[in-house]
């Protein structure tokens, strides 16, 4: 079985049957009083964007005169391969306004014709240029801020544009990695097979046989391997599954295990669902500063990195929240401003009332390495409160952990200040690192080298950055210290990720914002490449 790409609505039949509907048309007459300009003006008044474009430009026309052909050329094009981006392409319409067009026969029709294409192409540009959905609606961790381009400026900009294909293509994101998910997209619905899945449980080096045959054959389909007749798990097979390992965030142990299958196993229609959305998240960034030097945190991946002009300068693991409504890490972008050496902890009120709240109403004397806190933040004594006497919503006190080996926060934290109390800190759990899968934590992120991240943020602005971060550890005192220069951090969720080594990396969809995003996609009309078999 084998994927087909879709037949486009709009192929070149279409453009040409376009070129001939153009040269029709008749030039509007310029003046507000002309038919043109009134039918314009009403079938726009329904948008005060659109209204007052064309108001401001004296009802001119921007697609439907003689001299408006290559715009309306470059429309054309760009709608032609809206799908090839996961747009929805059936939202913009072009069928309709080709038979609209058609159509026209006065001045009227092509004021409204004029009104339908400008509307056409907000709707496209928009969507290219910041995604087409709004991401909160679908999943409430989704917190990023989407900054969505002005019609006005939009228009304006076709408007002035020498090369107005050009213009459009510069809509989208300006990532490279945009454009190789796009690339591998369009790999998959031509090339991409529905693969009979890989069922051994276990493969290493030294093994033979029909299922090695078969890692084999997926490796090469993957181009992680040149074509070989040979049925045994050798040293070349064992560094493409190294290879394959490093683009999938998999320990790299050469072995194809339950996980390293399990990642082999991802169809092409999964691949596609994945690279999808991946797509709708860049262009839900495509206006966002990275900053130079950037903190990138991809939660599917377990990874935090330190990006420095393109360049990861330093990566570590990450443990995220639990997989629950509650714990799960959220999305969005903020600035680190400082960070906090011996930090002590603020339980979060949603965590005292859920869980040590109970506890204390049982025991007062319980959790004992948390003091009572006040509303000015003063230490109250356990014996002067009863913990029986207040509710989830009634209880007044907060509860803090001082700064301590075993402190929740571990040495060190740092803080980009949120409205959702999320940040990045140490932690003395160092033993959910090794696991593969790391989501434990009730929503902030827990790095694995800590202290190495920080050196690699101090090493901007001290001349011996371990020496002065161990200096302020040795006091054992919570101290702050500022970042000379505020370092963005992205806390992101891509699934589908190009690599390094020029490959597309995969992950698993721990919260199921994905597959919740994907089938947001279809139903707004998003189509991918069907199977036919």
């Amino acid at each position: 079985m084998r994927f087909h790409p879709p037949v486009p609505k709009s192929g070149l039949s279409f453009l040409a049957v376009w070129a001939v509907v153009a040269f029709g048309f008749a030039a509007p007459v310029a003046a507000q009083t002309s038919a043109f300009s009134r039918a314009l003006a009403e079938a726009a008044s329904q948008d005060q964007a659109l209204a007052g474009f064309y108001r401001d430009a004296g009802y001119a026309s921007l697609w439907t005169s003689a001299k408006d052909s290559p715009r309306r050329a470059a429309l054309m094009r760009a709608l032609s391969s809206a799908a090839a981006q996961g747009l929805p392409e059936a939202r913009y319409n072009a069928a309709g306004l080709l038979r609209a067009a058609k159509a026209a026969s006065t001045q009227g029709d092509l004021g409204r014709l004029e009104v339908a294409f400008s509307q056409a192409f907000l709707s496209y540009a928009t969507d290219l240029n910041s995604g087409a959905l709004t991401p909160k609606k679908i999943d409430a961790g989704i917190l990023r801020e989407i900054i969505r381009p002005k019609p006005a400026d939009l228009l304006q900009g076709l408007a002035a544009a020498e090369r107005p294909y050009s213009y459009m293509r510069s809509l989208a994101p300006r990532a490279p990695q945009y454009a190789r998910l796009v690339k591998e997209k369009l790999r998959l619905e031509t090339e991409g097979q529905i693969e009979t899945k890989l069922v051994s449980a276990k493969l290493e080096l030294g093994d033979t046989g029909s299922a090695v045959i078969a890692l084999r054959n997926r490796l090469i389909q993957l181009n992680y391997i040149d074509r070989s007749a040979s049925a045994a798990y050798d040293s070349q097979i064992r560094r493409a599954v190294q290879q394959f390992q490093l683009d999938q965030r998999i320990e790299p142990d050469g072995i194809a295990g339950s996980s390293t299958i399990a990642a082999l196993n991802k169809t092409a229609e999964q691949r596609l669902a994945a690279i999808t959305v991946a797509l709708e998240r860049m262009r839900w960034m495509a206006d966002t500063d990275l900053g130079a030097r950037h903190i990138w945190v991809n939660q599917p991946s377990f990874v935090a990195d330190i990006v420095d002009n393109g360049r990861v300068s330093f990566e570590t693991r990450v443990v995220i929240g639990k997989a629950s409504k509650d714990t799960e890490s959220p999305e969005f972008s903020d600035v680190m401003e400082y960070m906090v050496i011996n930090p002590s902890w603020g339980v979060p009120r949603s965590i005292i009332v859920k869980e040590y709240l109970p506890l204390l109403q049982q025991n007062p004397n319980a959790v004992g390495h948390l003091q009572v806190i006040d509303g000015q933040g003063r230490v109250v004594s356990r014996g002067a409160v009863n913990f029986a006497s207040y509710s989830a919503s009634s209880f007044p006190y907060g509860l803090r952990q001082p700064p301590s080996d075993g402190n929740a926060l571990g040495k060190v934290k740092f803080m980009f200040p949120n409205p959702y109390n999320i940040y990045l800190h140490d932690t003395p759990a160092k033993s959910l690192f090794a696991n593969e899968v790391r989501a434990y934590s009730h929503g902030c992120i827990r790095l694995g080298d800590p202290f190495d991240f920080a050196y690699t943020l101090l090493a901007k602005q001290s001349s011996d950055p371990k020496a002065e971060f161990a200096t302020h550890l040795a006091t054992k005192q919570e101290t702050t210290l500022p970042l000379r220069a505020p370092v963005p951090v992205h806390l992101v969720y891509y699934t589908a990720w190009p690599t390094a080594s020029g490959s597309i990396g995969y992950r698993p969809d721990i919260y199921g914002r994905d597959a919740a995003l994907f089938e947001a996609l279809v139903q707004a009309g998003v189509v991918v490449g069907g199977v036919q078999g």
